[in-house]
């Protein structure tokens, strides 16, 4: 056994007391440091996945094709500033549409399964439509569908 171990362990053991001992004086004050700790984490987390998914899309774009202002080089600068814009504005309409086409389900599996969750709803729908009592003198729909 190494002596530098030994005392990194008495080290450990008494940061872990302190911290104990901390928590008993003050667990609202502790508290309040762990539930904002989360916070800050799940902020950072939904930070960069957000960050992730932009440039993703972006540089998928950028990867397959030339930039616009280097084949356009040549071109006056107000007519490439007008078509820096529409690219921009066609490019996010690009992007809304594919989100509107893109399959929400990542594997058959979830299809499947939502699929049958649709059926039960139906069969459920159903059998509560059939289910209710026809009451003397009114005209009820329910069995028709």
């Amino acid at each position: 056994m190494e002596p530098g171990s030994a005392s990194t362990e008495m080290a450990l053991l008494s940061s872990i007391l302190a911290a104990y001992s901390f928590i008993t004086e003050n667990p609202e004050r502790a508290a309040l440091y762990f539930v904002s700790g989360i916070c800050i984490g799940l902020l950072l987390t939904l930070a960069a996945l957000v960050l992730r998914i932009s440039c993703r899309t972006d540089c998928k774009k950028s990867s397959t094709k030339k930039p616009t202002w280097e084949a356009d080089s040549d071109s006056s600068g107000s007519d490439n500033d007008s078509d820096t814009t529409s690219d921009l504005s066609a490019r996010r309409h690009r992007r809304f549409e594919r989100t509107l086409n893109m399959n929400i389900f990542t594997s058959s599996e979830e299809l499947e399964r939502a699929q049958r969750l649709e059926e039960r709803e139906r069969i459920i729908r159903e059998i509560w439509m059939n289910g209710q009592p026809d009451i003397p003198g009114t005209r009820s729909l329910n069995r028709y569908y």
